[in-house]
Order: C-alpha cells, then sequence, then structure tokens
C-alpha cells in the first residue's frame, strides 16, 4: 500500500534483451516509438492503461508490448491493481476479480472517485474507453473515444473484439487462478471455444444446444402424437368390435326368450313322465312285500329248535373248563415241587465242592508257610554277622536338622520377595489404570474427528491396519498428535494452524505420503489431506529474539511451547506456521499493543483474547496491522500432560522392571529350595534304609515266630472230607425218594387233565355245528326281515312321491301356459311348437344351453345404441390426427437434417481445434519430463450440452494420468497444469490478449524455471497475441527475449512524479555504477 503522502507515479514500458545480467541490457531495447507504439499489435490489443485514484495508484500510466508482458514488483506494489483496472475498464463484473463486491470499493481511500482509461488497438482507428467510478453511489461514467454512453455499449464493442474477461481461459486474475482447476469439463469447453474458437464456434454451440432441445420437444409432439393416435385407433377399433358385439348379444338375447318360454313345458312333460314311473314302480313294490312274508315263518321254527339243543351242551363244556383248569393248577404245583427239590440237590452238592476246595486252599497256606519259615531263618542267620549302624544314623540326623534351618531361611527370604512384588503389582495397576484414562481422552479426540471429518477417520483405520507399507514414519492426523500442555492454551494452537492441516496426515517420506493418496484418496476415494514434513528437521529451531527480551510486553512464551508434537509435526508447524517464532502474550501485551508492533522481527502475535497479524512495508518499512478474535478452542481443549504420561510409562517400565527382577530372583530361590528338598529326601531315604537295617533282626526273629504259631493253628483246623461226603450222600438220597413221590402225583394230574381236555373237545365241536346251522338261518331270516322292511319303506316313500308329482303337474302346467301367455284350456299354438323344435328337448340340455348364452350375453356390457354414432364420430378424428402426426414427422425429420448439418459445422472444428490444444499441451508436459493431454469428452454424442473438455496429467512417472481436479494433484501441480493449457490457447491466437496474474506462486524452482521458459518462448512468437505475466518475484539467470516488455512496479513515499522521470539519466548512472564495479 502506497504511503499517504505520495502524490503521482508513471510506470515505462520497457523491452529487455535475452539476458537479465545487467540493468543495461534489461533498458537497451526501449521501444523506439514511445509509449503507445502500434507495431505488432493485434486487434483489440491493450496500448495503454491510465489510472488515477484507483487502489493503489494516485496517477500512473502503463504502457504494454504486444506480445509477453511480464509485470514485476514486489507484493502490495500494486501489480494486480493493473489487473483490476483491465477488468474494470472493459466493462466487467467485479465477482470476476474476487475482491470487493461493490466497485466504489477500487477507488483509493480518501478519494471520492476513481479514473480508468484503457487504449484499444483498432483497424482504422484506435478504441479510447473511460470509466470514472463514484463512490458515493457506487455508479460509474462511461465514455468511448471521447463520447457519453452506457455500459451496454462498451459491453458490446469490447465483445466485438472478442476480449472476455470473465472467460478464465483469456482472463485469470489472483485471487481465481484455483477456479480454473474447479471448472467442470462443460465450462472448460465453453470458456476454451470463446476464447480460442473461431467466433461462429461458441455461437454454432449454443445454436446446437437449442436446436436439441427443440428437437426433443419435437420429439416429445410426435410421441404424444403418435402415442394419442394409437389409443383413438385402439378405441374406435374397440368400437368396431362393440358394434358387431351388440347384434350379437339381440340374437343371444333373443334365444334366450324362447328357452325360457319352453323350459316350463318342458320340465311339465318330465314331470309328467316321472308320474307315471312311480305308479308303476309302488305297485311292484307292494306285490315283493306280499310275498316276502309268507317266505319268513319256516326259518323261525328251525331256529328255536336249535336254541333247544345247545343250551344243555354249553352247561356241560363249562363244568370240563373248570374241571381241566383245577387238573392244570395241580400239575403246576407238582412241577414246582420237583423244581425246589432238583435245587435243593444242587445246594448239596455246592456246599460239597465248597470244603473240597476250602481243604485244598488250607493245605496250600500250610506249604507257603513252612517255605516262608525257612526262608526267615535263612536270612536271620546272615544278619546276624553285619555291624552297628547307629553313627551313621546320627550323622544323617544332624545334616537333616541343618537343611530345615537352611529352608527356613529361604523361604523367609521368598515370603519377603513376595510381599514385595504384591506391592510393585498394585502399583503397576495404579500406573496402568492412569494410562489407560490418559488414553481414553485420546479416543474422545478421536471420536470428534469422526463427526467433523468421516473420510479423514476412514483413512485413519486403514493406515492402522496398513503401517506395514511405509519406509518412514507416518504419524496421524495432527490434532490427535498434538497434545497441548494445558488447555488453556489450546484455543491459540487452533487459531493458528488451519483445519485442514490440523486433520492432515504427516510422512517423513514423500513416496509414502504417494503411496498412502493414491490408496485412500484413488481408490477408496476418500477426501483427505497429507503433509511432507521437511527434509531437515526445523522442530529446534531458534527463535529470532529470547523470550526473556519479551517478557516486559507481557509475552510469556512462545507457542511451540505451549504443545508436544512428534518431531516431523513439529517440524512441519515451524516451518511452514512459525510456532517457534510467534510469541503469546496477556493483557498487559494487548494494553501495550502499539509499542509491542514497532519491536523487530515479530509477524504474529497473540494476547489473551486476540490474533495480531503485522506486515512491514519492504519500501516504506510503514507496519500495517490486522487482528481478529481468539476463538474457543474445538478439537485440542482435551489434553494430555504428555511429561506427566511419560512419567507415568516411566514408572510403569520401572515396575515391569522391579517385577521382572523379583521374578527372577524368586526363580532362583525355588531352585535352591527344590535342591534342599531333594537331599532332604535323599537323606530321609537313607536314615530310612539304615533304621530298617538296624531293627531287621528284631523284626526276623519276631516274624518266624508269628510264621511257626500260625502254622500250629492250621494243621489243628484241618476238615475231614471223607466224613462230609458221606453226609452228602445220605441227604441227597433222601430228596430222591421224595422226587419220586412227587412225580408220581404229577403224572396223574397230567392223564386226568387229558382226558377232560378231551371231552370238552367233543362237546365243542357238537356247539359249533349247530351254531353254524343257527347262524346262516339267522342270516337268511335277517335278510329276509330287511328286505321285507326295505321293500315297505318302498311302498310308503313312492306313495308320498306319488302325491307329490300329481300336484307338481298340475302346477308346472299352469306355470307354462302363464308364461307363454296362454289361457287354460288353450292348446299350444303352431309357431311355438316349430320354434320348440328346433331347441333342445331335455331340461338338462335347456339349462345348458340358457347358461351358454347367457354367460355370452353377459359378456356384451356396456353397449347401447350410440356406439355405432361414437364409432362413426371417432374415424373422422382419427384421420385428422394422422395429418397432424405425418406434419410433425416431417418437420422432426428437417430438424434432423439442420442438427446434423450445424453438428459437422460445429464438431469437426471442434475437435480439430482440441487436437492442437491437445498436441501443444502434450508438448509442453513433454519438455517438463512429465506427462499430460487433452481431450473432447462426452458420455453421449447427441446430448450436446454434455460436451466437455478434460485435462489429464501426470507428474511421476509411477503414477497413472489423472484428470485435473481441486483435489488429486497439489497447488503446484495445479498450477503448472493451468499456466501450460493457457500457453497451449497462447499460439491459437483468437482472443486480442490475456492475463495471468501470479500462477508460479505454488510451483517449485525446477517448474517454475521450466514454466518460465515456455511462457517466454511461445508468447514471444509473432502469431501470438498480447501476454499479461503478472509475478512477484522470478528466478535467477532466466532466459529472456527481445520481443517481451518488462514492466517493473515501485511502490513508496520517495517515487518520482512521472514528469521528473529521466529515463536516460537513470542508464547513465547504471552505466557509471558498472563501471566503477
Amino acid at each position: 500500500m502506497a504511503a499517504p503522502g505520495k502524490k503521482r507515479r508513471v510506470s515505462h514500458a520497457s523491452s529487455s534483451q535475452t539476458s537479465s545480467n545487467s540493468i543495461e541490457n534489461m533498458l537497451a531495447g526501449s521501444q523506439a516509438d514511445g509509449p503507445g507504439g502500434e507495431g505488432g499489435f493485434v486487434e483489440g490489443s491493450i496500448i495503454s492503461i491510465t489510472m488515477k485514484n484507483f487502489l493503489t495508484y494516485d496517477y500512473s500510466v502503463v504502457y504494454p508490448g504486444p506480445n509477453l508482458n511480464m509485470i514485476v514488483g514486489a507484493n502490495g506494489t500494486g501489480k494486480s491493481s493493473i489487473v483490476c483496472a483491465i477488468c474494470l475498464g472493459l466493462a466487467g463484473k467485479t465477482a470476476i476479480l474476487g475482491r470487493g463486491d461493490k466497485v466504489g470499493l477500487y477507488v483509493k481511500r480518501g478519494c471520492h472517485k476513481g479514473f480508468i482509461e484503457i487504449k484499444l488497438y483498432k483497424t482504422g482507428g484506435n478504441l479510447v474507453i473511460n470509466r470514472e467510478i463514484h463512490v458515493e453511489n457506487n455508479q460509474s461514467l462511461w465514455m468511448l473515444n471521447g463520447k457519453h454512453c452506457n455500459q451496454k455499449t462498451v459491453e458490446e464493442e469490447v465483445k466485438a473484439l472478442r476480449i472476455q474477461v470473465s472467460n478464465l481461459c483469456q482472463f485469470l486474475p489472483q485471487e481465481k487462478v484455483g477456479e480454473f482447476a474447479k471448472m467442470s469439463k462443460i465450462e472448460l469447453l465453453e470458456a476454451t471455444e470463446k476464447s480460442v474458437g473461431p467466433p461462429e464456434m461458441y455461437e454454432y454451440h449454443c445454436e446446437l444446444k437449442n436446436f436439441r432441445n427443440r428437437e426433443r420437444e419435437l420429439e416429445n409432439v410426435v410421441k404424444e402424437k403418435a402415442s394419442f393416435l394409437e389409443k383413438a385407433k385402439l378405441r374406435n377399433e374397440r368400437n368396431k368390435h362393440d358394434v358387431n358385439r351388440y347384434y350379437e348379444k339381440k340374437r343371444h338375447l333373443d334365444v334366450i326368450e324362447l328357452l325360457e318360454k319352453k323350459k316350463p313345458w318342458v320340465e311339465y312333460e318330465t314331470t309328467r313322465k316321472d308320474l307315471e314311473d312311480v305308479k308303476r314302480e309302488r305297485d311292484e313294490a307292494k306285490r315283493q312285500l306280499s310275498s316276502l312274508k309268507q317266505a319268513q315263518t319256516p326259518m323261525l321254527r328251525k331256529i328255536q329248535q336249535i336254541d333247544n339243543q345247545l343250551k344243555p351242551t354249553e352247561a356241560q363244556i363249562k363244568a370240563k373248563t373248570a374241571a381241566i383248569k383245577e387238573a392244570s393248577l395241580k400239575c403246576k404245583q407238582k412241577q414246582d415241587q420237583l423244581d425246589r427239590k432238583h435245587k435243593e440237590i444242587e445246594d448239596i452238592k455246592q456246599t460239597l465242592r465248597l470244603k473240597q476246595m476250602e481243604e485244598e486252599d488250607h493245605q496250600k497256606r500250610i506249604s507257603n508257610t513252612r517255605r516262608t519259615i525257612e526262608d526267615l531263618k535263612a536270612e536271620l542267620a546272615k544278619v546276624g554277622d553285619q555291624p552297628d549302624v547307629t553313627p551313621q544314623i546320627n550323622d544323617v540326623n544332624v545334616e537333616l536338622r541343618r537343611i530345615q534351618v537352611e529352608r527356613a531361611k529361604l523361604e523367609g527370604e521368598k515370603s519377603d520377595l513376595r510381599r514385595e512384588r504384591d506391592n510393585f503389582s498394585a502399583e503397576s495397576k495404579m500406573l496402568e489404570k492412569k494410562l489407560n484414562d490418559m488414553n481414553n481422552m485420546m479416543n474422545a479426540k478421536e471420536e470428534k474427528l469422526r463427526g467433523r471429518h468421516r473420510d479423514t477417520h476412514a483413512a485413519l483405520q486403514w493406515l492402522r491396519q496398513n503401517r506395514q507399507l511405509f519406509g518412514g514414519n507416518v504419524h496421524e492426523p495432527m490434532m490427535l498428535v498434538i497434545n497441548v500442555k494445558d488447555h488453556r492454551f489450546a484455543k491459540y494452537v487452533e487459531n493458528h494452524i488451519s483445519f485442514h492441516d490440523l486433520r492432515a496426515f504427516v510422512f517423513q517420506k514423500k513416496d509414502d505420503m504417494e503411496r498412502f493418496m493414491t490408496e485412500v484418496r484413488d481408490k477408496m476415494n476418500l477426501k483427505v489431506n497429507s503433509i511432507s514434513a521437511p527434509e531437515e528437521s526445523c522442530s529446534k529451531k531458534a527463535p529470532s529474539r529470547n523470550i526473556e527480551s519479551l517478557r516486559r510486553f507481557g509475552f510469556f512464551t512462545y507457542l511451540r511451547e505451549m504443545f508436544d508434537a512428534p518431531d516431523e509435526v513439529m517440524s512441519y508447524l515451524c516451518q511452514q506456521y512459525k510456532v517457534h517464532d510467534v510469541p503469546v502474550g496477556n493483557e498487559q501485551t494487548k494494553a501495550m499493543i502499539r509499542t509491542v508492533i514497532e519491536e523487530p522481527y515479530i509477524k504474529v502475535l497473540y494476547t489473551t483474547d486476540e490474533r495480531y497479524t503485522l506486515k512491514r512495508s519492504f519500501y516504506s518499512n510503514k507496519i500495517s496491522t490486522s487482528n481478529s478474535a481468539v476463538h474457543p478452542s474445538q478439537y485440542l481443549t482435551i489434553t494430555v500432560d504428555a511429561e506427566e504420561k511419560r512419567h507415568l510409562e516411566q514408572q510403569m517400565k520401572e515396575c515391569v522392571s522391579k517385577l521382572r527382577d523379583i521374578d527372577e530372583r524368586m526363580k532362583a530361590l525355588q531352585k535352591e529350595i527344590v535342591a534342599l528338598d531333594r537331599r532332604d529326601n535323599e537323606l530321609l531315604a537313607q536314615k530310612k534304609r539304615l533304621s530298617e537295617q538296624k531293627g531287621k533282626k528284631r523284626q526276623l526273629e519276631q516274624k518266624i515266630s508269628t510264621k511257626q504259631d500260625s502254622l500250629r493253628q492250621m494243621e489243628q483246623n484241618a476238615i475231614d472230607l471223607q466224613k462230609i461226603e458221606e453226609d452228602t450222600k445220605v441227604k441227597i438220597t433222601a430228596v430222591n425218594s421224595q422226587k419220586v413221590t412227587i412225580v408220581a402225583a404229577f403224572m396223574a394230574q397230567m392223564k386226568l387233565r387229558a382226558k377232560l381236555t378231551m371231552e370238552k373237545v367233543y362237546l365243542a365241536l357238537e356247539t359249533v355245528a349247530l351254531t353254524a346251522e343257527k347262524t346262516k338261518l339267522e342270516n337268511d331270516c335277517k335278510e329276509g326281515a330287511s328286505e321285507l322292511r326295505t321293500t315297505d319303506q318302498k311302498c310308503t316313500r313312492l306313495e308320498q312321491r306319488k302325491v307329490q308329482l300329481h300336484e307338481q303337474c298340475k302346477g308346472l302346467l299352469k306355470r307354462a301356459k302363464t308364461i307363454c301367455r296362454m289361457q287354460s284350456d288353450e292348446s299350444l299354438p303352431e309357431d311355438l311348437r316349430n320354434a320348440f323344435s328346433k331347441l333342445p328337448d331335455t331340461l338338462d340340455e335347456i339349462d345348458a344351453m340358457l347358461n351358454e348364452e347367457r354367460s355370452r350375453a353377459e359378456c356384451f356390457t356396456g353397449l347401447s345404441e350410440n356406439v355405432v354414432e361414437e364409432y362413426n364420430r371417432r374415424e373422422q378424428e382419427i384421420k385428422h390426427l394422422e395429418k397432424e402426426l405425418e406434419d410433425k414427422t416431417n418437420a422432426l425429420n428437417a430438424y434432423r437434417q439442420n442438427i446434423s448439418e450445424a453438428k459437422e459445422r460445429w464438431l469437426n472444428p471442434l475437435k480439430q481445434l482440441v487436437e492442437q490444444i491437445n498436441s501443444k499441451f502434450s508438448d509442453f508436459f513433454r519438455t517438463m519430463q512429465c506427462a499430460g493431454e487433452v481431450d473432447l469428452h462426452s458420455e453421449n454424442e447427441e446430448e450436446y450440452d454434455k460436451y466437455g473438455i478434460r485435462i489429464r496429467v501426470k507428474f511421476h512417472s509411477s503414477t497413472q494420468l489423472h484428470e485435473l481436479t481441486p483435489y488429486h494433484q497439489s497447488g503446484g501441480e495445479r498450477s503448472v497444469s493451468t499456466m501450460l493449457y493457457l500457453m497451449a490457447l497462447q499460439e491459437l491466437n483468437r482472443c486480442p490478449f490475456r492475463v495471468v496474474d501470479e500462477i508460479n506462486q505454488g510451483m517449485d524452482p525446477v517448474n517454475e524455471r521450466r514454466v518460465f521458459d515456455i511462457v517466454v518462448r511461445t508468447a514471444c512468437k509473432e502469431t501470438t497475441s498480447q501476454y499479461f505475466f503478472i509475478t512477484p518475484k522470478l528466478l535467477q539467470n532466466l532466459q529472456y527475449a527481445d520481443e517481451m516488455t518488462v514492466l517493473c512496479v515501485h511502490n513508496g513515499p520517495y517515487m518520482l512524479p512521472p514528469n521528473q522521470w529521466d529515463e536516460k539519466a537513470f542508464i547513465r548512472r547504471c552505466l557509471q555504477r558498472k563501471a566503477r564495479a
């Protein structure tokens, strides 16, 4: 911003030589014709720009050259003001510039009005446009070649010269550089058509879109007419069918009427025949009933005689059955007695066998005892010769007592270690709980991230599962890894770092970042941010001034000291946000702010509730200040004391280490105790062995005495087997005698039962014969009785049926005559008799025919005499519709022919144009060792409003071509792509000039140099139009061209007025200074 005391200044155009090594070479090619020379200008190029009280200028005149114009100057000097003057002076909207929305805001502060004059080259006389801007009412006064006019006239003149300041392909101000990559393919196509296409190309495109809309309308009309015609034909076809159906229905109704008249006569005749049949059937039934009654009497008498014979026989069978049952019971009793005697004999024999086995075992025990006594006596003889083992037992006892004392000591040490281990375990659990609480607070920060940006949270989950894919350190989003030491400081950190960076992943290596973005952005389609940390760490970079020197202003710390972060994250924040050089103060700082802003090296500072940004002019050293409120923190308020966490983790490690040492010591003690136990067991075994050896002789003598007593006792208790065997034989003989008696009684009962059974069989056979004869007679009698009852019932039923049919015949005859409209004594007329003869003669056939005719008649619903009239009327409508449809179809075909011709006029030149752009664009990218292409994209060739230009670029050999978007490429890559596309358009030379403002800001030095070479090489050709390239900086040793015009913009309170600027004196002083050097 210029100082308030500055009056007027002028900026002169000069062209540089090929090299920029010296000021002499830069200014040696100054324009020969002076400002406003018209050599080389194309139609519509800018010859001069005059600004008065406009933004930073009091008064200035700019004379651009016909080819590449490079406007150079420090930030804030007024380069972009020239761009604003071009836009507003050519009737552009303020929205194009992206600054103020009111034109009055572009008038220099403190002035009531501003002035812009632009001279444009035009064959037959240049065009001078003047615009006077008034602040008070945001109104403008326009003049065209010195004559007052309105804005509409100026817009028409500008449009006639193919100047389009609203087209980003022609006019790209600083605030709209990022908008180019955000343009859709459709918008880019339209902007390209307007910028470099023939004048009629965009008109053809718009015409095609209108044609297509009209074609859709005609197609819809034709479809509607055809559909309506088809429906009308269908309706009339149905009506034609309805007419036929109407007459068909009438014929069916006549037949139904005849059938309904004949049906009662058929019913009467049928009923009369039924009556005659019933009379004959009744008489026959009466004759059968009389015959059946006479045949029943002899059979009943025979049945009574058989019953008298059966009664005594059945009584005898019952008596025989009772006697057989009693004999069977006695046989069973005898059989049970025999079984018991058999068992008794077996018991006696079993007792004998047991006694024999007992005696055998007794003899074996006696023999074994004798051998044992002999063995014990032999062993006793050997033991008597061994020495005394008492001293050895005493030595073992002493060693056992020593081991017990040592083991008790080890157990005491183990108990102490166990208590110590319990204490450390309790401490470890407490530390673990505290660490878990801190980790839970970290989880709460993660939940906030998921609520604000789900894509970043999804990428975070993917990263945690795939960390093994990366070679360097990869840090989670900054808001998760930054830990503010005091929650009161969170607002400063959060206000200083943008949310885009707070949710960004930080990578140590660029290859890891590219791999990560390929996975989550390209494959998973997630919108995430990523950052590559500086190769050289800046995390420990010292501040410009020691904080102690600033304490007098209320500053108590730098922003970096308020939080902890991993080294790569801190390094990035120090490089990008200078957190190591941003002091934070208190209310005292706010009170002394006027003094504080005069301090050197301070660019950003914080007070308790405000942020101050300081800018110092490079020329006047004046300071401009802006302040904003510090908003409360949303994400970093959850703080974890990193020092305390590290201290807890260190304590946790120490506890774990001590627990490990205690466990090892306890294992060592346990090994010693086990060794003592093993030695103790060995000594006990030895003592037991010696004690046994010492008492063995006494034990042997005692065992021999015991065994001898046992032997004598066994010899005294011997069993007399012979006597037992004799007693057993006597018992078995007695039992066998009892069995003989029982068998004799059993056989007698068996014979008696057999005799009774035979007698019962004879009686049963006699009973069966009588019963069979009786059954046959009863069956015959039952059949006769059943037939008698059936015949009787039949006679009664037939009589009732006869009476019923007689009455029914009377009613049917009366009904038939009534339906045919006949008198009671009148016979059937001849015409009805003839008509009835053609119809069925049975009720079933009549009913079937009636149902059929009624069903057919019911099918013809909704028919009336109006059907024929409506059919004729609609036939006339169909003929009229067919004529209309034919006319519309012919019009549609003609329209499609027009569209086809218009498409050829538009699409073929457009394809050639895009191919030319693609050729230049690809060549430019190829010279930069990258790849890029431009193509015409359309999903449907007939949808002309969906055509678009697609830009695809590749900056790394390991990646594929990707479409240029605001998200996929970095800012520098988007700037390079935008610049090269504009240069590809530049050679086509369809617009009078192009403006690009500070597009090289995001480029790295290598790309910036390559792009600059392409710009110079392309924009300085004779076939290209005028080009404005605005930049605040230039690399060293760039290559320049004779056709370039370099416009240096200076700003400051010591600038000379335009009338005092002497170029010759300036060049002379530069040469003298160079000669002295």
